[in-house]
Protein backbone atom coordinates (compact mmCIF):
# COMPACT_ATOMS: atom_id res chain seq x y z
CA UNK A 1 0.00 0.00 0.00
CA UNK A 2 1.15 3.51 -0.82
CA UNK A 3 -0.16 6.91 0.22
CA UNK A 4 -1.36 9.84 -1.84
CA UNK A 5 2.00 11.51 -1.14
CA UNK A 6 3.68 8.88 -3.37
CA UNK A 7 1.64 9.87 -6.45
CA UNK A 8 3.62 11.08 -9.44
CA UNK A 9 3.18 11.08 -13.23
CA UNK A 10 3.05 7.54 -14.59
CA UNK A 11 1.90 5.96 -11.31
CA UNK A 12 -0.75 3.31 -11.95
CA UNK A 13 -3.47 3.17 -9.30
CA UNK A 14 -5.76 0.19 -8.82
CA UNK A 15 -9.24 1.34 -7.84
CA UNK A 16 -12.55 -0.57 -7.96
CA UNK A 17 -10.91 -3.34 -10.00
CA UNK A 18 -9.74 -0.89 -12.69
CA UNK A 19 -6.30 0.51 -13.48
CA UNK A 20 -5.81 4.28 -13.73
CA UNK A 21 -2.59 5.93 -14.90
CA UNK A 22 -1.77 9.35 -13.41
CA UNK A 23 -1.32 11.87 -16.24
CA UNK A 24 -0.96 14.97 -14.07
CA UNK A 25 -0.87 15.66 -10.33
CA UNK A 26 -0.62 18.64 -8.02
CA UNK A 27 0.05 18.69 -4.27
CA UNK A 28 -2.08 21.48 -2.78
CA UNK A 29 -1.62 23.05 0.67
CA UNK A 30 -4.37 25.60 1.16
CA UNK A 31 -4.17 28.29 3.85
CA UNK A 32 -6.96 26.65 5.81
CA UNK A 33 -7.69 22.97 6.12
CA UNK A 34 -5.64 19.91 5.24
CA UNK A 35 -3.43 19.35 2.24
CA UNK A 36 -4.64 17.25 -0.68
CA UNK A 37 -3.49 15.84 -4.00
CA UNK A 38 -5.40 16.76 -7.17
CA UNK A 39 -4.88 14.28 -10.04
CA UNK A 40 -5.90 13.75 -13.63
CA UNK A 41 -6.11 10.02 -14.36
CA UNK A 42 -6.57 7.99 -17.51
CA UNK A 43 -8.23 4.59 -17.51
CA UNK A 44 -5.59 2.21 -18.87
CA UNK A 45 -8.12 0.03 -20.71
CA UNK A 46 -10.82 2.42 -21.96
CA UNK A 47 -8.79 5.66 -22.20
CA UNK A 48 -11.40 7.62 -20.22
CA UNK A 49 -9.91 10.62 -18.35
CA UNK A 50 -11.17 11.73 -14.93
CA UNK A 51 -10.19 14.23 -12.23
CA UNK A 52 -9.77 12.78 -8.75
CA UNK A 53 -8.73 14.33 -5.44
CA UNK A 54 -7.11 12.49 -2.51
CA UNK A 55 -6.56 13.76 1.03
CA UNK A 56 -2.90 14.00 2.03
CA UNK A 57 -1.69 10.67 3.40
CA UNK A 58 -4.74 8.72 2.14
CA UNK A 59 -3.99 5.05 1.42
CA UNK A 60 -4.02 4.07 -2.26
CA UNK A 61 -3.35 0.76 -3.96
CA UNK A 62 -0.74 0.98 -6.71
CA UNK A 63 -0.47 -1.60 -9.46
CA UNK A 64 2.84 -3.12 -10.46
CA UNK A 65 3.29 -2.16 -14.11
CA UNK A 66 6.34 -3.41 -15.98
CA UNK A 67 7.42 -1.29 -18.97
CA UNK A 68 9.64 -3.25 -21.34
CA UNK A 69 11.21 -2.68 -24.75
CA UNK A 70 9.74 -4.65 -27.63
CA UNK A 71 10.31 -4.84 -31.36
CA UNK A 72 7.31 -4.87 -33.72
CA UNK A 73 7.51 -7.94 -35.96
CA UNK A 74 4.32 -8.21 -38.04
CA UNK A 75 0.54 -7.95 -38.10
CA UNK A 76 -1.40 -11.20 -37.71
CA UNK A 77 -4.98 -10.51 -38.79
CA UNK A 78 -6.32 -7.91 -36.32
CA UNK A 79 -3.51 -8.52 -33.82
CA UNK A 80 0.11 -7.36 -33.73
CA UNK A 81 3.12 -9.54 -32.84
CA UNK A 82 6.02 -8.09 -30.82
CA UNK A 83 9.30 -9.57 -29.60
CA UNK A 84 10.68 -8.83 -26.13
CA UNK A 85 14.18 -7.33 -26.47
CA UNK A 86 15.50 -9.02 -23.30
CA UNK A 87 14.43 -12.66 -23.61
CA UNK A 88 13.24 -12.76 -27.26
CA UNK A 89 9.78 -14.08 -26.32
CA UNK A 90 7.00 -13.11 -28.69
CA UNK A 91 3.67 -11.69 -27.53
CA UNK A 92 0.49 -10.94 -29.44
CA UNK A 93 -1.17 -7.60 -28.70
CA UNK A 94 -4.73 -6.76 -29.77
CA UNK A 95 -5.48 -3.85 -32.11
CA UNK A 96 -7.44 -2.19 -29.27
CA UNK A 97 -4.30 -1.97 -27.10
CA UNK A 98 -2.11 -0.80 -30.01
CA UNK A 99 -4.66 1.85 -31.04
CA UNK A 100 -3.52 4.74 -33.26
CA UNK A 101 0.13 3.71 -32.93
CA UNK A 102 -0.50 1.22 -35.76
CA UNK A 103 -0.63 4.16 -38.20
CA UNK A 104 3.07 4.87 -37.60
CA UNK A 105 4.59 1.42 -36.93
CA UNK A 106 6.95 -0.19 -39.39
CA UNK A 107 8.32 -3.70 -39.02
CA UNK A 108 11.27 -3.82 -36.57
CA UNK A 109 10.06 -0.56 -34.92
CA UNK A 110 11.18 -0.24 -31.28
CA UNK A 111 8.29 0.39 -28.85
CA UNK A 112 7.67 0.19 -25.12
CA UNK A 113 4.79 -1.95 -23.84
CA UNK A 114 3.40 -1.67 -20.32
CA UNK A 115 2.48 -5.07 -18.84
CA UNK A 116 0.42 -5.81 -15.72
CA UNK A 117 0.51 -9.45 -14.59
CA UNK A 118 1.66 -10.43 -18.09
CA UNK A 119 -1.25 -8.64 -19.77
CA UNK A 120 -0.39 -5.79 -22.21
CA UNK A 121 -2.04 -2.53 -21.06
CA UNK A 122 -0.81 0.10 -23.49
CA UNK A 123 1.91 0.80 -26.01
CA UNK A 124 4.28 3.79 -26.07
CA UNK A 125 5.83 4.83 -29.37
CA UNK A 126 8.88 7.05 -29.74
CA UNK A 127 7.87 10.75 -29.93
CA UNK A 128 8.55 10.81 -33.67
CA UNK A 129 9.25 8.37 -36.51
CA UNK A 130 10.72 8.72 -39.99
CA UNK A 131 8.42 7.54 -42.78
CA UNK A 132 8.57 7.74 -46.57
CA UNK A 133 5.80 9.48 -48.53
CA UNK A 134 4.37 6.86 -50.90
CA UNK A 135 1.83 9.10 -52.61
CA UNK A 136 1.05 12.79 -52.82
CA UNK A 137 -0.07 15.11 -55.60
CA UNK A 138 2.93 16.55 -57.44
CA UNK A 139 4.10 20.00 -56.38
CA UNK A 140 3.95 22.87 -58.85
CA UNK A 141 6.54 25.55 -59.49
CA UNK A 142 5.85 28.38 -57.09
CA UNK A 143 4.45 26.10 -54.35
CA UNK A 144 7.25 27.16 -52.02
CA UNK A 145 5.08 29.62 -50.12
CA UNK A 146 4.60 29.16 -46.41
CA UNK A 147 1.47 27.78 -44.83
CA UNK A 148 0.00 25.66 -47.63
CA UNK A 149 -0.47 21.94 -47.04
CA UNK A 150 -1.74 18.93 -48.96
CA UNK A 151 -2.57 15.33 -47.98
CA UNK A 152 0.12 12.68 -48.35
CA UNK A 153 0.07 8.93 -47.74
CA UNK A 154 3.07 7.47 -45.93
CA UNK A 155 4.44 3.91 -46.16
CA UNK A 156 2.32 2.67 -43.23
CA UNK A 157 -0.88 3.76 -45.00
CA UNK A 158 -1.55 6.74 -42.72
CA UNK A 159 -2.53 10.06 -44.28
CA UNK A 160 -0.85 13.22 -43.00
CA UNK A 161 -0.74 16.87 -44.06
CA UNK A 162 2.56 17.99 -45.62
CA UNK A 163 3.82 21.23 -47.22
CA UNK A 164 2.95 21.78 -50.90
CA UNK A 165 6.54 21.34 -52.14
CA UNK A 166 7.00 17.74 -50.88
CA UNK A 167 6.98 14.96 -53.46
CA UNK A 168 6.48 11.19 -53.48
CA UNK A 169 9.57 9.36 -52.17
CA UNK A 170 10.54 12.07 -49.66
CA UNK A 171 11.29 10.91 -46.11
CA UNK A 172 9.52 12.92 -43.42
CA UNK A 173 9.54 13.05 -39.62
CA UNK A 174 6.07 12.51 -38.11
CA UNK A 175 4.88 13.16 -34.53
CA UNK A 176 3.38 9.83 -33.32
CA UNK A 177 1.10 11.52 -30.77
CA UNK A 178 -0.63 13.95 -33.14
CA UNK A 179 0.22 12.75 -36.65
CA UNK A 180 1.71 16.17 -37.50
CA UNK A 181 4.45 16.67 -40.08
CA UNK A 182 7.64 17.75 -38.25
CA UNK A 183 10.08 18.14 -41.13
CA UNK A 184 11.86 16.64 -44.08
CA UNK A 185 14.67 14.13 -43.48
CA UNK A 186 17.71 14.13 -45.76
CA UNK A 187 19.62 10.87 -46.10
Amino acid sequence: MATSNDIKNGTVIKENGQLWSVIDFQHVKPGKGGAFVRTKQKNVVSGKIIDKTYNAGAKIETANVDRRDFQYLYQDGEDFVFMDQTDYDQITVSAVVVGDASKYMLESQQVQIALHEGEPLYLEMPASVILEVTYTEPGLQGDRSTGGTKPATVETGAEIQVPLFLETGTKVKVDTRTGDYLGRVND
